[in-house]
């Protein structure tokens, strides 16, 4: 039977039962070249492809016309811009936030036989666009007459090379992959595509909080923000629309519309991005290392703002605390057996009714709020709440929200086909794109900050409904921005009504990183939950993200989701791995308290002290993830990025400059641990090591793990004990030795640091 399927329908999301009108129109050798205001201007015919297996070109239809546009920035930047729906370039967008340093560079184009060649002023090549005919050879006679394509190479940093795909196939018309190309469906332009070329031992990560391998080559990931429901599957509650290349360069597709990129994948010789819009906006950066990369990345999209001090101490929290005596008596119990502590959470159940959201008490199991609160600020606790950004049937605001247009008008009495909201049965999602709305919410949130109330945890948001009507943007390109404008509205009350920029929240896209801090959701209390919740955390990390947390030890059990117990050495184990993390919270279904897992809570108190002792070292290192690109939870590619093997590594990671954590994953107790170029301490026993090997399987005792430090690093840690950062002095902040190959085992770092604390 014949086909009638496009060579790359998997990819491009045809209709193969041929249920739609749909054409690809591929692009051509570019026909003219302009510089306008220091921007170059490239005319591209495209051509529209018969609806066949190898797409030869429809005579019969003439060529339509699009302008490329390419424009160069500071910070070794560089920007494609393509429209097929009219729409201009354009930096006002709430994922664009452009740092005072990025600056346009003029650009001019020399023509020259057969090329464009496009420089900036100084003369350095920034791109290049070949015009040149194919070479035929004997095998002419035989194969089908080459086709034009648009083929250009970008420089952005002037060095490094990214090239357009314009030859991935096996011979024209049979492409795998296409440099430019657009969708038309039942006559209106709906999506386009752009791929850049791939090396064979090319490694990509990023794309977001992706539960996966380190190297992510060879996958596809649909770029749609959805409840992940756990951290070991395709889902995911960040997506970001960046990649970072073991090549040195990233790319920033510019858009929140469902995307789907391919990483070598669908071609192992290209990139292939898929947008669900008929705009491509592509910012390409270079450099030298990833953080410089990174740093690129916000300059564009913002930098993260600095979280306040208090927050790098232990919150305690479970799903869920009912009254403000049960806080009460377990902030008491905190204090009173010497468990430091700074937050606590209140999450579903200080509402009249459990998970009916409606941002007031209850006045019976919490009849004096205000007083609550303050009694707790009085003891060195700060409160958390727990919402969403959804509006209930039965919720005290629900007539208010739909009178005034709030929520997203409902477009019928049922659902459109393809609506992707399944968080709970809501009314309506509160709309972000209406100041009206926005303001009304930020008066929800007042309300409870005057109380005294610190942070909100901004939960949800990854979905919104689909089949309701927004103020200024269709639902299928707000769902993703939603995270976006969510977060930043709840950030906003937060800082103007406290003072601390901070919010808690779970779902990401481009831009939230300026809103900190992120949550990895709703991991299982085991250790491929606890594995898979690192994973997460490093490509986070490698999207533009500075802070992190995750529940500790996991959110839900296994194999009853509220009732099964959390082994004690899961307890242990993540516990370490939260004090080695941006920000440790303990959260979950059931108890999360220390003193419920008895045989080891001497173990966990140790280590919340040696979290208090370092939140000097997290401080300075903080405040260097807001003005670069580094992390605080780092991928070793940070600093070892021509160790391949460090492209591979998603079980260790740098936290901060000086610290290399190896998490005990296992009830063994045991691990591999690879040790990076450089010297290394043994932070528990002071054996020194060289680096550029393997540790092979380490016995490592519950009560310790494998933590090494840089020799040479310097420490700043707290010498006293402390039952919260409000009896911190900056005064009384020390600095560790630095420790020097050759003076022999000494002291261990641990035991200079836990003097006082023991």
């Amino acid at each position: 039977m014949k086909q009638t399927n496009y060579h790359l329908f998997d990819f491009l999301d045809f209709d193969v039962e041929l249920k739609r009108d749909e054409a690809l129109w591929r692009a051509c050798r570019p026909t003219d070249i302009q510089e306008k205001n220091g921007d170059i201007y490239i005319t591209v015919p495209f051509q529209k492809q018969v609806k066949a297996n190898d797409m030869q070109a429809d005579e019969q239809v003439a060529h339509q016309s699009s302008t490329l546009i390419i424009r160069q920035y500071t910070h070794k930047i560089m920007r494609v811009f393509v429209a097929f729906n009219g729409e201009e370039l354009s930096d006002n967008s709430e994922m664009l936030q452009f740092a005072p340093t990025v600056q346009k560079l003029p650009l001019k184009v020399t023509e020259n036989d057969g090329e464009w060649l496009v420089t900036t002023a100084d003369g350095t090549h920034r791109a290049l666009i070949n015009l040149k005919e194919p070479v035929l050879d004997y095998w002419s006679d035989l194969l089908p007459a080459p086709q034009e394509t648009l083929d250009i190479t970008f420089w952005p940093d002037g060095v490094r090379e990214i090239k357009l795909s314009a030859y991935d196939h096996f011979s024209p018309p049979r492409y795998d992959a296409l440099p430019l190309a657009y969708v038309v469906k039942d006559g209106q332009k709906e999506r386009a595509t752009i791929s850049i070329t791939a090396a064979p031992d090319e490694v990509f990560t990023g794309t977001g909080e992706r539960f996966y391998k380190m190297d992510l080559s060879g996958q596809t990931f649909q770029l749609k923000n959805q409840d992940g429901q756990g951290v070991n599957n395709r889902r995911a509650y960040k997506n970001i629309p960046f990649f970072l290349s073991s090549r040195m360069y990233g790319v920033f597709y510019h858009t929140s519309a469902y995307s789907k990129l391919s990483l070598a994948d669908h071609s192992t010789r290209s990139v292939q991005f898929l947008s669900d819009q008929p705009l491509l906006d592509v910012f390409l950066m270079s450099g030298d290392t990833p953080e410089e990369i990174l740093r690129g990345y916000r300059s564009l999209t913002g930098f993260p703002s600095m979280p306040p001090v208090w927050s790098f101490g232990v919150w305690m929290s479970r799903m869920t605390y009912f009254s403000a005596d049960e806080v009460t008596e377990i902030c008491d119990r905190l204090r009173a057996e010497k468990y430091p502590c700074d937050v606590i959470h209140l999450d579903t159940g200080w509402f009249k009714t459990d998970w009916l959201c409606e941002w007031k008490f209850n006045d019976e199991r919490f009849p004096d709020p205000k007083k609550f609160i303050h009694r707790l600020k009085d003891d060195g606790y700060r409160v958390s709440l727990w919402q969403l950004p959804y509006v209930a049937e039965d919720a005290e605001q629900i007539e208010e929200a739909q009178a005034n247009n709030y929520i997203g008008k409902l477009s019928g009495e049922t659902r459109r086909e393809g609506s992707n909201f399944s968080a709970l049965d809501y009314a309506g999602t509160i709309d972000f794109t209406y100041p009206k709305a926005v303001d009304w919410y930020k008066g929800l949130l007042k309300n409870l900050l005057d109380m005294g109330v610190v942070c909100i945890k901004a939960d949800f948001g990854e979905n919104i409904h689909i089949d309701a009507n927004y103020h200024a943007m269709s639902p299928e390109l707000l769902n993703n921005l939603y995270a976006l404008l969510y977060q930043k509205a709840a950030y906003e009350i937060t800082k103007e009504v406290t003072g601390d920029g901070i919010i808690w929240a779970r779902a990401g896209w481009a831009g939230c990183q300026r809103y900190p801090l992120h949550w990895g959701g709703d991991s299982a209390s085991t250790w491929d939950g606890m594995a898979g919740s690192l994973k997460g955390g490093l490509h986070f990390g490698l999207s533009g993200f500075a802070f992190w947390s995750h529940d500790v030890p996991g959110f839900h059990s296994l194999p009853n989701f509220m009732n099964s117990p959390v082994p004690d050495d899961v307890y242990v184990r993540w516990t370490q791995f939260g004090v080695f993390s941006s920000h440790i919270r303990y959260h979950g279904t059931s108890k999360r308290e220390p003193w419920h897992y008895p045989a080891v809570a001497p173990i966990v108190k140790k280590w919340w002290n040696l979290r208090y002792a370092l939140i000097p070292y997290i401080i300075e290192q903080s405040k260097k993830a807001t003005e670069t690109g580094h992390t605080l939870l780092r991928a070793l590619i940070f600093h070892h990025v021509d160790d391949k093997l460090c492209w591979h590594i998603d079980d260790e990671y740098y936290f901060g400059d000086d610290f290399l954590v190896a998490p005990i994953m296992n009830s063994e107790n045991r691990r591999d641990v690879y040790l990076p170029e450089g010297k290394w301490v043994n932070f528990f026993t002071g054996a020194r090591y060289e680096g550029g090997r393997w540790l092979k399987n380490i016995e490592v005792p519950l009560d310790e793990m494998p933590v090494y430090v840089r020799e040479g690093a310097e420490i700043p840690y707290y010498p006293e004990v402390v039952q919260c950062t409000d009896e911190m002095d900056k005064d009384k902040y020390s600095l560790t030795p630095a420790l020097s190959q050759g003076e022999g085992e000494g002291d261990s770092l641990y035991n200079i640091i836990m003097k006082n604390w023991k």
